[in-house]
């Protein structure tokens, strides 16, 4: 009899699969549409001319994010752009040697030089070095917070000490209080994995999303120190409810956005990984969605030696879980028992 119900129940939800997944793949564009890192019209025009050796487009873009106190757009470009010369830096070579003093340039250089310094076995020592080169960045603009955010990155790697740290906090949010990046160096920090525990980032990130400006990125802060509590071991000390409502307050904050929206994709991106770790695979689907082809390099690059890859498996496997829930002739959808936190856990970098 017990062979019998389990052959049953499989039959069932086979049966299930069949008949609802091609239905679910309503509103997800095809796998040859989705695309990883993709830039935003701002900033796409910039990395072709720079693949062609020329800098002023780059210039220009930071310039004006500068001038018009784009911190968030600044933040972003400035690590775009850093990543695009890990392998072709000819543009910004160029760029250093016309204008040597360019705060905008050496915005570019320090952030390349800290990722270059994270790379190295010689970390610690490299990104030491890189100390002069940040506060000269921040000296060239004092109202921009964007060098703190990287010298927070920066005192990750080198073991400075939680006073220190705080002393660079304070510096940053006192340029900009509510700067998505600072705040996500921050909670990088507090991590079990680094200085803290995840009943610290939690305690961070809570209040700082609820004091966060309506449609601020930092009100999904809850739902990155859940991820880094379900990539880094886990364990008792967070209740699920705290981190259900951590991926509750971030789909508010998803819903906020327009879908196939570049500027929450990597919330998204995060977003969609929580949901899927704690089994909401309803709620994973309808954010798989809202990402439309803005697939984002973090956190797929995480779990997987092929981000892009892994995503689009991930995205089957969560259409596969909700037809697999739904009844075999009732076409209205059904969540399903949340039961665990599952799988998907590699080593995380910093």
């Amino acid at each position: 009899m017990v062979d019998t119900m389990a052959l049953l129940s499989a039959l069932l939800r086979t049966a299930r699969m069949a008949r609802h997944t091609s239905r679910l793949a309503a509103g997800l564009p095809a796998d040859e549409e989705v695309l990883l890192d993709a830039p935003d019209h701002r900033l796409g025009p910039v990395l072709v001319a720079a693949a062609q050796g020329e800098y002023a487009p780059a210039a220009a873009l930071l310039a004006a994010t500068r001038a018009s106190a784009e911190w968030e757009d600044r933040d972003r470009y400035a690590v775009r752009l850093a990543a695009f010369a890990r392998s072709r830096d000819e543009w910004l070579r160029r760029w250093q040697a016309d204008a040597p003093h360019d705060p905008d340039a050496l915005l570019v250089k320090a952030e390349l030089a800290v990722r270059r310094g994270w790379e190295s076995p010689a970390r610690v020592e490299l990104l030491r070095e890189v100390g002069p080169l940040i506060m000269s960045a921040a000296e060239g603009d004092p109202r921009d917070p964007v060098p703190w955010r990287i010298a927070l990155d920066q005192a990750r790697g080198t073991n400075v000490g939680h006073t220190g740290f705080e002393r660079l906090w304070a510096q940053a949010v006192r340029r900009s209080p509510h700067h998505y990046g600072c705040h996500v160096a921050a909670l990088q920090y507090l991590s079990a994995a680094w200085y803290g525990s995840h009943t610290e980032c939690f305690d961070f990130a809570e209040p700082a999303a609820q004091d966060a400006l309506p449609g601020s990125l930092v009100q999904a802060l809850p739902v990155r120190a859940a991820f880094a509590y379900l990539t880094e071991g886990g364990g008792p000390e967070v209740p699920r409810e705290r981190l259900d409502a951590a991926a509750d307050l971030a789909i508010s904050v998803s819903a906020a956005y327009a879908a196939a929206d570049p500027w929450p994709a990597e919330v998204r991106n995060l977003l969609a990984y929580v949901l899927v770790r704690l089994e909401r695979w309803q709620d994973a689907l309808e954010q798989l969605r809202l990402i439309g082809p803005y697939v984002t390099s973090f956190p797929w690059a995480r779990v997987s030696d092929d981000p892009l890859g892994g995503y689009l498996e991930l995205r089957d496997g969560v259409r596969l879980e909700v037809a697999s829930g739904l009844p075999l002739r009732d076409r209205a959808p059904s969540r399903l028992p949340l039961i665990g936190y599952g799988g998907l856990v590699r080593s995380v970098d910093h």
